[in-house]
């Protein structure tokens, strides 16, 4: 039924005591990769079904990571018995709730998870029919000397270029219509993907005669009829695309923004005081924030916010859109991310790709 999926396999990724600390879950769901996790009681049975959308709301909406992963979870899930067949699988998970279910715990007559269906094992993914936009022009001074013949996306990381993880990635998203921006060595780029018939999509190319920033190129891209998918080439990600289209149309967003949270140790002592006198001292206080992944969903208007031909940021993009009253909302990135911009982050991404983690 499977498509020969390794069940115990499996199950060893997703299953997790019912009282996994959410952040503890976050970072189990990231190396899981399925986007869910199967909660169990002492006893085995199941407790829960937790999906990346129900830590994505726990992270938007401020909940305690400390807190048990079982109280945001889905209490009685839709469950199956281990001898169901494809076909009554698919219906049940098309039909049980108001929406489909994208995964469905299989259990024992004790509910304990012996197996886990994923609509994926059986329905191929369609055409997305979302446009994508890969962002390949910078210059990649940080990563000088490795830069100096190489543009940044065309850097190896697991004996192929960054920027083929990319295009990758979109294609196992059901994405075919990319345009990648270049300006920095742009014939390296050209000559690897060409048409990009060889990688499963249709490449176009957008050439920046000088530097225009993250999101300048955007000006010389065919208004689309729809949203269109942002993201930098130098990016190394598992996100799932589709998910996050439907968050960005369950909102109603005009700019939907990929965040990434990014946890900071202070090293030292943090005094609060006013003016010369203090009034607290918070000792190696650890912080954290939601950062911006470069992972993008933009509707066809925005792009009428950056000037035609002129140097500008996406980070000038996002605050043109607020100031004209847009709704531009942040979708947290669970899954695997990682940009090779640093010396340390491309290191990084060598040794991932040695253990198997892309």
């Amino acid at each position: 039924m499977l498509r020969d999926v390794d069940q115990a396999a499996r199950l060893a990724e997703v299953v997790v005591p019912a009282e996994t600390p959410i952040e503890a879950a976050i970072r189990r769901l990231d190396r899981g990769g399925l986007g869910v996790l199967l909660l169990v009681h002492d006893d085995g049975s199941l407790a829960a079904l937790l999906t990346d959308g129900d830590l994505r709301r726990a992270l938007l909406q401020g909940r305690p990571l400390a807190g048990p992963s079982v109280e945001i979870a889905t209490r009685q899930p839709v469950v199956a018995a281990a001898d169901i067949s494809a076909a009554d699988a698919l219906r049940l998970m098309d039909t049980a709730r108001p929406f489909h279910l994208n995964q469905l715990p299989l259990v024992d007559p004790g509910r304990r998870p012996v197996g886990l269906v994923l609509r994926t094992d059986m329905v191929t993914a369609d055409d997305l029919g979302l446009p994508a936009v890969v962002m390949a022009g910078g210059l990649g001074s940080r990563l000088h000397p490795l830069t100096a013949d190489t543009p940044k996306p065309m850097l190896p990381v697991g004996g192929r270029p960054v920027m083929e993880h990319v295009i990758d990635q979109l294609k196992q998203a059901g994405i075919r219509d990319v345009s990648i921006t270049t300006h920095y060595l742009p014939e390296k780029i050209h000559e690897h993907f060409r048409d990009g018939e060889g990688f499963g999509v249709q490449i176009q190319y957008l050439s920046e005669e000088r530097p225009l920033g993250t999101a300048g190129a955007l000006s010389l891209l065919a208004r689309p009829s729809g949203p269109i998918l942002v993201v930098n080439g130098d990016i190394i990600t598992r996100v799932d695309y589709r998910s996050m289209l439907r968050f960005h149309e369950r909102q109603g967003a005009a700019f939907t923004v990929g965040v990434r949270r990014y946890e900071l140790q202070v090293p030292y002592g943090i005094i609060e005081a006013e003016g010369a006198v203090v009034r607290s001292i918070v000792e190696k206080p650890h912080l954290e924030f939601m950062v911006n992944a470069a992972v993008y969903l933009l509707e066809p208007h925005i792009l009428d916010l950056v000037p035609h031909g002129e140097h500008t940021d996406m980070n000038d993009l996002i605050t043109r859109a607020l100031e004209q009253g847009e709704k531009v909302v942040n979708y947290p990135i669970l899954e695997y991310w990682l940009d090779i911009g640093r010396p340390d982050d491309y290191a990084q991404a060598q040794q991932d790709a040695e253990r198997g983690e892309l």
